[in-house]
């Protein structure tokens, strides 16, 4: 059974948006082995320097590297300037990364100013989910929301209509 990782920066803070997270987390259950990895927001000023940015970005980096380093893994940067799929185009891309063996497919969820450079450099793909600007932690649910859905669809399921 294939695994698939969410690797975001930050916790969910409400627990509207981390019920919808557990609810998504159940149902992939029967598809993959899921997991969601929070990891640490760097802590920047409120009007932080480029070069803070940069710094913090690095940092948060620094952390996806277990993931980014793990052999026979997808790695997928979810980023603005990524491309945008539908929901069948995504479920054919994990159908032919089980096809082929694949490890784990991971998604980067970065902080409110993003991925670094480098993260992205190391993804095979990036993936936007639309070119309006969503909360993070909206778009971690929408990104839940959508590995099952793409599991779904593989399985014939009712879900996707």
């Amino acid at each position: 059974m294939i695994k698939v990782n969410i690797v975001c920066v930050g916790k969910l803070k409400e627990s509207y948006w981390r019920e919808a997270v557990a609810e998504y987390a159940k149902r992939l259950g029967a598809y993959c082995v899921f997991s969601v990895v929070e990891l640490s927001e760097s802590k920047l000023p409120d009007h932080p320097s480029e070069k803070q940015i940069a710094d913090g970005l690095e940092k948060e980096a620094d952390a996806m590297m277990k993931y980014l380093n793990a052999r026979g893994a997808l790695n997928i940067a979810m980023c603005i300037e990524g491309r945008e799929q539908s929901s069948e185009a995504l479920a054919a891309r994990l159908n032919k990364a089980a096809a082929e063996g694949t490890s784990a497919v991971n998604f980067y969820i970065g902080s409110s100013y993003g991925l670094a450079g480098r993260v992205k450099k190391m993804c095979s793909a990036k993936l936007s989910m639309s070119p309006m600007t969503f909360p993070h932690q909206l778009a971690r649910v929408m990104l839940c929301e959508q590995v099952y859905r793409a599991f779904s669809i593989n399985a014939n399921g009712k879900y996707h209509k």
